[in-house]
């Protein structure tokens, strides 16, 4: 393995591929990687040693806090995400410790963000396959979405798209999501949760 200090990260978005799942509550951690993408001027390429797609690049100011990161979208669907990261990290040689997966959370209010190192997975499928393959210690970003109205299903309301009332918000949410994630990052985790965690 690198040193620690100057491995890169990887910064994993949870969803699925498909354009009829785009918009989904479950896909906000696609949302926010293309957003990071955007921002360090990446297109996302289908990677060589993994069903995922990524950019590679650099995040943060100019500088000693400047990180080298590798932006990830894996193309398997939620339940098999362990596979295509584990590849990646071995592949890109990333401590699990820098290993970041952004993902939809129903315990959190929408749209209220939670970062963390370490954990369980809360029932949700990506995190589950993840820690199934490389274990619980990597950070996670934790984007609110909130729990089901009424008697719907878990998987119907994470598997619908946003509704109106939320997507006024979801640019905000979004570009916020991606601020801490670049905080992360650069300034570690403790500074990123005092700044972000609400």
């Amino acid at each position: 393995m690198t040193d620690d200090a100057n491995a890169p990260w990887l910064i994993v978005g949870l969803g699925n591929p498909g354009p009829e799942y785009a918009g989904n509550r479950h896909n906000i951690g696609f949302m926010v990687v293309d957003l990071l993408a955007e921002r360090i001027g990446g297109k996302f390429k289908r990677a060589q040693k993994a069903q995922a797609q990524v950019v590679e690049g650099r995040l943060g100011p100019v500088g000693p806090a400047n990180r080298r990161v590798v932006l990830a979208k894996p193309m398997s669907y939620m339940n098999l995400s362990g596979g295509p990261v584990t590849a990646l990290r071995d592949f890109y040689k990333v401590p699990t410790a820098h290993v970041v997966a952004i993902h939809d959370e129903l315990d959190i209010d929408y749209p209220t963000l939670r970062l963390k190192l370490g954990g369980g997975d809360n029932g949700h499928n990506g995190l589950k396959s993840m820690t199934k393959s490389m274990g619980p210690d990597y950070h996670r970003v934790r984007c609110g979405i909130g729990r089901p109205p009424g008697r719907m299903q878990v998987a119907d309301f994470v598997l619908k798209d946003f509704s109106s009332t939320e997507r006024k918000e979801l640019d905000w949410f979004v570009d916020r999501s991606a601020d801490a994630v670049e905080c992360l990052v650069t300034e570690g985790l403790e500074r990123a949760q005092s700044a972000y965690n609400s």
